[in-house]
């Protein structure tokens, strides 16, 4: 059922809807290499054979997955024949573009700049993160979308009703219903769609002289499925970019609903519990140190129970976590901090605030001077100053107006205020 003209491309009409760049091109037959980047059975293959069709170019195929230097050379070496002996060009398409290697993907640019063949490579993964910067910038990337249900469902109309080559010889009997479950659960992917209908016929009950396929059929088909997601992959780290945003931005519901999208792809629940720790340092801090805690107890639940227990553990961490007053203050003073701890260099320690635990120490004037803050007034030796000289005066931490650090702010002002007092008593 792969869509041999463009007409028939279900989906992607931000890129071959009429008037677009790639559609012009495909039927110009004016082509230029190319980078499909998109889920699994959104037309990266299928969209390649159309463009060497258009084109009346040879169509040549190589999978990264199995393919080395030698099968490169190998189709670089059938590209300049085709050219020679029928004067037409190569389409060289390479799947999974993103398993080859740095010397492999060299191994394409000579060919792929002189024009022995136009590369069009195909690839789930982001190519800015797993493709070399030389073979992206003779590249045109274009992004694939995952398709819609009524694309799908359209597909899948189209393969029931098809004589020649779908299912349309065959006394079937399928409802809107049962095609629109069919396409929720194939998640924007057509292969899988297609596969799911032939597996649905396959297992049709007999009717009256038509096979129908029933609820019940469909039930045990459809069960156990579970929405993309790919560990370690673009999918996997937008899914808990969201999660970190949402609770960010103080929406719960959103937040359930990527944590829960996560956990339906077979995210490792130990990961997010890492994950939502760091949420609670990074995004409220001090304006609620109980998150913290809460957090760390919601991972000590799922290392010791498990699933589901340990899943709504963290679920209520979560919740917690998107509904309490934000603070990245400390996130914000720590990262200054390590900037002037690397920016400059190993400054010495103010010889007050020193350890002396020997006597030479001490006559080095080790700790001398040094003001015991729990002696002073309010417990706080004001005017002191606790940085290298060449800091002093440098102010990291600025609490927000929100939580606990409202408080914070409060007795920060107030030491600040002592400070000052110090300084107009010690002037001349």
């Amino acid at each position: 059922m792969r869509p041999r003209r463009l007409e028939e491309f279900s989906g992607q009409a931000h890129l071959l809807g009429m008037g677009k760049p790639l559609r012009i091109a495909v039927e110009s037959g004016r082509l230029h290499s190319m980078i499909f980047w998109g889920p699994p059975g959104t037309g990266k293959t299928t969209l390649a054979r159309m463009i060497a069709q258009h084109a009346q170019a040879q169509f040549l195929t190589l999978s990264a997955v199995l393919a080395g230097v030698k099968d490169i050379r190998e189709a670089v070496a059938n590209a300049q024949t085709y050219r020679r002996v029928e004067g037409r060009g190569t389409v060289l398409f390479v799947d999974e573009v993103h398993r080859f290697n740095k010397s492999q993907q060299d191994a394409f640019l000579p060919f792929v700049e002189d024009g022995t063949f136009i590369f069009i490579g195909a690839t789930t993964e982001n190519p800015s993160f797993e493709l070399n910067n030389a073979l992206l910038s003779r590249a045109r990337v274009y992004v694939l979308k995952a398709l819609q249900t009524d694309d799908i469902v359209q597909i899948l109309t189209h393969a029931l009703s098809d004589a020649e080559r779908g299912l349309g010889t065959q006394a079937l009997r399928f409802s809107q219903h049962a095609l629109q479950r069919i396409a929720e659960a194939a998640d924007g992917d057509a292969r899988r769609a297609l596969n799911l209908l032939e597996i649905s016929t396959d297992l049709a009950d007999d009717e009256g002289g038509q096979r129908v396929v029933s609820d019940a059929v469909l039930d045990d088909i459809l069960k156990g499925g579970v929405r993309r997601f790919d560990k370690g992959g673009d999918i996997f780290y937008d899914q808990i970019s969201a999660l970190h945003k949402s609770v960010r931005g103080s929406s719960p519901d959103a937040a359930l609903y990527w944590l829960a999208r996560m956990l339906d792809g077979g995210c490792d629940p130990l990961y997010i519990a890492r994950r939502v720790v760091r949420m609670a340092s990074e995004d409220i801090g001090n304006a609620d140190p109980r998150a913290l805690a809460l957090t760390l107890n919601a991972w000590d639940v799922q290392e010791r129970l498990g699933s589901p227990e340990g899943e709504l553990a963290i679920a209520q961490a979560v919740v917690y976590l998107a509904c309490v007053p934000k603070s990245n203050a400390v996130y914000t003073a720590f990262g200054a901090a390590k900037k002037d701890a690397r920016d400059f260099g190993s400054l010495e320690v103010p010889l007050h605030i020193r350890n002396a635990p020997t006597k030479l120490m001490r006559e080095l004037d080790y700790g001398k001077d040094y003001r015991y803050a729990h002696d002073e007034q309010e417990a706080y030796a004001a005017g002191e100053n606790y940085l290298p000289v060449e800091l002093q005066g440098r102010q990291y931490y600025r609490p927000t107006a929100f939580g606990l650090e409202q408080k914070i702010a409060e007795r920060l002002a107030r030491l600040r205020e002592l400070d000052l007092a110090r300084a107009r008593d010690e002037k001349p």
